[in-house]
């Protein structure tokens, strides 16, 4: 059978599949092994592109493609908003986003920008600083700005501020505090980071065995974990299984 018979048939196949799962009238099946060619670009003009339009699904599918061809131009559109208007959130979104792509000194900046006025002790923006600078290795900043984050909003909790906490705490060599920060972060912290570091600190300490424990809990936490979770937590949980692999059974 000629190629272009079998692909003809394929691609009726896949139409006729998304008539019914898409609850179209089913004379579209009629239609499609009847008219060959013709008939499937006309289904795919008039029904599949605008359901993958309006699928959440797809638009999601089509923003990971976009990012991953061209992951600046997330920035570059909300650079030209904040051109176009000079707002808070347009600087915060700004950040955030710099924060996505790894440039940590441009978020800080951003930060710092709108930490004025009204927003001078905004808990949310001085998180978002303290993230800057401790992904950039600035923990004597990061330091300076969670002081500045408690003392002016004493009663404001943060999951990931007191991890940051933790962080700048290693950082300065108080391992022994920090370890009892990421003893209490391990089953409290929404994400696996907070485990993670606290069995790398473990491990960096010699205490192999409780290292060991970490690893193995997170590993068998994600297993069971829904899709969207192991997604999201994949860089932590594939270091950890790292981490467990280095340390050899025990």
């Amino acid at each position: 059978m000629p190629l272009i018979v079998l692909v003809s048939i394929a691609l009726q196949i896949a139409c006729a599949i998304h008539v019914v799962r898409s609850g179209r009238q089913l004379y579209w099946i009629w239609i499609l092994f009847i008219g060959s060619y013709l008939a499937v670009i006309v289904y795919v003009l008039v029904a599949v592109i605008p359901d993958l339009r309006n699928d959440p699904r797809s638009r999601q599918a089509a923003t990971r493609v976009l990012h991953t061809i061209d992951p600046e131009r997330r920035r570059r559109t909300i650079q030209q908003r904040l051109e176009i208007a000079d707002t808070v959130d347009n600087r915060r979104a700004l950040a955030e986003e710099s924060m996505r792509l790894g440039d940590y000194a441009n978020a800080a900046e951003l930060y710092r920008s709108v930490l004025k006025g009204m927003y001078a002790t905004d808990a949310g923006f001085l998180v978002g600083l303290a993230q800057a600078q401790a992904n950039s290795n600035d923990f004597e900043g990061a330091r300076a700005t969670l002081d500045t984050l408690f003392s002016s909003n004493p009663n404001f909790r943060s999951a990931d501020a007191e991890l940051l906490r933790a962080r700048v705490l290693e950082s300065q060599g108080h391992q022994d505090a920090a370890l009892e920060q990421y003893r209490t972060l391990a089953t409290s912290y929404p994400g696996e980071e907070a485990r993670y570091r606290y069995g790398t600190l473990l491990k960096q300490r010699g205490r192999f065995g409780e290292a060991r424990t970490v690893f193995r809990d997170m590993l068998v936490r994600s297993k069971n974990a829904p899709r969207y979770y192991k997604k999201k937590e994949k860089e932590w949980i594939d270091s950890a299984q790292r981490e467990l692999a280095s340390l050899g059974p025990g």
